[in-house]
């Protein structure tokens, strides 16, 4: 599967904001979005007028790289919420929320979603006791998500069982010394912290 390889900080300052890609290095300062905060290029510094359509799309590419997502999956998301009942911004964050590697990042297990992916995709973990290895994989409410039991032995997660859980959102919950969490609800756009402006997004598609 394509994947970007690129710096990820040249994101944060495309998109003119700090998206979190790089964990606990976005929270110091030696993050290159606080040294450089214009946009990558020659032509960063200059100030231009930007269309509707160009605020539109900003908006997509920002929500698209904070999820770490191609423009194929993200499109699809979008189709799968207009399907949904309710509104359909909404609707395609609880979709994106609900992705196993964006819950292994929520856990706090992954510093990052771009390590809670690679964590998924290497096998650590189940889902109902049954191991999966899908990053995009959706989660439902009831579900259980568990490390395997032969990688609770790994250092990366022994050291997770002696951490202080921070700040768990309302509809997840997470035993560090069990290593297991589990999915009490689907998120609402109250539980989902990252400014997202959704409308603008489903205003690009819609047209």
């Amino acid at each position: 599967m394509a994947k970007y390889t690129e710096s990820k900080c040249r994101l944060c300052r495309r998109e003119g904001t700090k998206l979190f890609l790089k964990g606990e290095r976005c929270f110091k300062g030696i993050c290159a979005f606080e040294k450089r905060p214009t946009a990558p290029g020659q032509h960063g510094m200059a100030r231009k007028k930007i269309s509707e359509y160009g605020l539109q799309l900003r908006e997509k590419q920002k929500c698209k790289r904070i999820y770490g997502v191609l423009e194929g999956q993200f499109r699809t998301y979008y189709e799968k919420a207009d399907r949904m009942k309710g509104i359909t911004g909404e609707n395609m964050l609880s979709l994106l929320e609900r992705r196993l590697d964006n819950v292994i990042y929520r856990m706090g297990i992954g510093a990052s979603r771009s390590q809670a992916r690679q964590l998924v995709t290497h096998g650590h973990f189940t889902v109902n006791g049954k191991k999966v290895n899908i990053a995009s994989y959706c989660v439902k409410v009831g579900d259980v998500i568990a490390v395997k039991e032969n990688k609770r032995d790994n250092k990366f997660f022994t050291e997770i069982k002696s951490m202080k859980v921070g700040t768990m959102p309302k509809w997840l919950e997470f035993n560090p010394e069990t290593l297991e969490g589990k999915i009490l609800a689907n998120p609402t756009r109250e539980d989902i912290d990252s400014k997202i402006a959704e409308h603008m997004i489903i205003e690009l598609y819609s047209k």
